[in-house]
């Protein structure tokens, strides 16, 4: 069997090194347009900032060793033309002298990734962007050639990840963003933590507002405003690179991208589609999904392989589980945010939770913020979403490994998770989501959002429990304060006619006033994620 894979880097790699472990025989072809092949592309930004120094750091193989030690045929510099599925043949360019061949093939992989996705904005041509080795060539030598200043435009992962490695570089920054908030897949009061770090580390956020033209040496925004930069750096997004599957005639999916059944074929059984180009089944919709992610990358090409030797596998739903370092803070996600379950009309309930990275009285404990969505009548969860100093990588692996199973939200109670006062609390976060969902749907504590959705229905009359320090520094307009450990003594004080949403810094000292108030026949509910979910979410929606 002659397989030959489009695409060298992440998916087309993984399966043609899997293929080679499996079949010793097979005659494996890599065709690669660009120079380098199997390179660590998550880790561009970071030799950007010099986070890590060496550039060949990022070169994990070279044809050679590939060659060596699989047995493989890699060519880089070769640009596959087109795909002629008759006659079982790929036209290829050779870049280094400008010839053309034709290269036969038994059975054909597509891993050709995304592009970068270029807006219709005059002078965007100067634009760098940051996807392979020779864009980070092309910004290193921006920087050589005495760069002081850098517009990036687009807030999303790898937006964010160059902004904060340029001021690492000591550049003057600014960041543009269309939506009115930094990564638009994050909730906005679970982005504006990670929008304030920026800001704290001199990043300029220019949210809500768009780049109209790109000038030598300035970038012009929408409101007229043109902001210094030596170095514009475009992060807007990537499309699907399906050219060559449309000019084969392959079938596209819903969402543009190379549709592809369970086992990874295209609608040629001898062809299959892996990595960025390819739709993926949504774990959620049933339908499809487009999820630019390293690891479903690596992960469907080995599945690739396994369907190229015959074994029956399936591509298992995704869920577009995503983590991204923001300086002293982390941001991750998986599955739906809650305005896309707005968006798509589902039911949902949200629990918001603020708490420690680990037990708070061993040294060094860091503030931990999570949000999860679950269905009301399924208890399937739906989203979850964590913002952190420390221990949000493994809360948020948790809550996608749970979700992945099928847990229903309340199982996460009596998740049995390691514990010890340097790495967690004796009830980890994890474990008081699944209290918090069982508080909700047992009615014990009603709950109403930031916003004013919820359970609990809109506003009432804010009772703030906190202490009259917590108090003073900030508090919702026209809230009652009545410190928790003073609310017995001082009930008299609280209407009982009128509807009370009680609230304390993160929840649960209003859960206990609730009860309460509650058992005492006063109609009140909990601030979900209490004073500093809605401080981020106003802070947020104010822009």
């Amino acid at each position: 069997m002659k397989v030959v894979v489009i695409g060298g880097v992440a998916a087309g790699m993984s399966a043609a090194a899997r293929l080679r472990r499996l079949d010793e025989k097979a005659e494996i072809v890599v065709l690669e347009r660009g120079a380098y092949v199997s390179f660590a592309n998550c880790g561009l930004p970071y030799h950007l900032g010099g986070v890590i120094e060496e550039r060949e750091d990022l070169l994990l193989h070279t044809p050679d060793t590939l060659a060596r030690r699989f047995a493989l045929d890699v060519r880089v510099r070769n640009e596959v033309l087109s795909v002629d599925r008759e006659r079982q043949l790929v036209t290829v360019r050779d870049l280094a002298d400008g010839s053309v061949y034709e290269e036969g093939w038994d059975r054909l992989v597509l891993a050709p990734g995304a592009r970068p996705v270029v807006p219709p904005v005059p002078g965007i041509e100067r634009a760098h962007t940051l996807r392979d080795i020779a864009d980070l060539d092309g910004i290193l030598s921006a920087l050589a050639g005495g760069a002081r200043t850098a517009v990036v435009i687009g807030g999303g992962f790898i937006g964010v990840e160059a902004a904060e490695n340029l001021r690492h570089r000591g550049l003057t920054t600014t960041l543009v963003e269309a939506a009115p908030q930094v990564l638009p897949p994050f909730d906005p009061e679970m982005a504006q933590p990670a929008a304030a770090e920026l800001r704290a580390h001199g990043v300029d956020l220019r949210l809500g507002s768009q780049a109209v033209r790109v000038l030598p040496r300035e970038v012009e925004l929408a409101d007229g405003d043109r902001v210094p930069a030596d170095l514009v750096l475009l992060a807007v997004g990537v499309r699907p690179e399906t050219e060559l599957a449309e000019a084969a005639g392959l079938e596209r999916g819903p969402l543009g991208g190379i549709r592809v059944d369970g086992a990874l074929r295209t609608s040629d059984p001898r062809i299959l589609a892996v990595g960025d180009a390819a739709e993926k089944t949504d774990a959620l919709g049933g339908g499809t999904r487009l999820i630019p992610l390293a690891n479903l990358a690596n992960r469907h090409g080995r599945i690739a392989a396994d369907t190229l030797v015959g074994r029956t596998v399936t591509a298992g739903p995704a869920q577009g589980t995503a983590i991204v370092q923001v300086f002293g803070l982390t941001a991750a996600a998986t599955g739906r945010a809650e305005k896309e379950l707005r968006r798509e009309g589902r039911p949902y309930r949200v629990l918001h939770l603020h708490g420690g990275s680990h037990a708070g009285y061993y040294p060094g404990a860091g503030s931990l913020s999570l949000k999860l969505l679950f269905d009301p009548q399924t208890l399937r969860i739906l989203g979850a979403q964590a913002v952190g100093s420390d221990g949000v990588d493994k809360r948020i692996d948790v809550l996608a490994t749970a979700m992945a199973a099928g847990l229903p939200v309340t199982a996460l109670a009596d998740l049995e998770l390691a514990y010890a006062p340097p790495y967690g609390s004796a009830k980890d976060p994890v474990n008081l989501l699944g209290y918090l969902a069982d508080n909700l749907l047992t009615g014990t504590t009603p709950t109403v959002q930031w916003d004013g959705s919820g359970s609990g229905g809109a506003h009432g009359l804010p009772v703030d429990v906190r202490t009259k320090a917590e108090h003073a520094r900030g508090h919702l307009p026209g809230a009652v304060h009545i410190p928790l450990d003073e609310l017995r003594d001082r009930i008299g004080e609280l209407p009982a006619d009128r509807p009370l949403t009680v609230y304390c810094q993160g929840g649960q000292r209003a859960h206990t006033a609730v009860r309460l108030l509650r058992n005492l026949g006063l109609d009140a509910v909990n601030l979900d994620g209490g004073w500093l979910t809605w401080s981020a979410g106003t802070a947020a929606a104010a822009g």
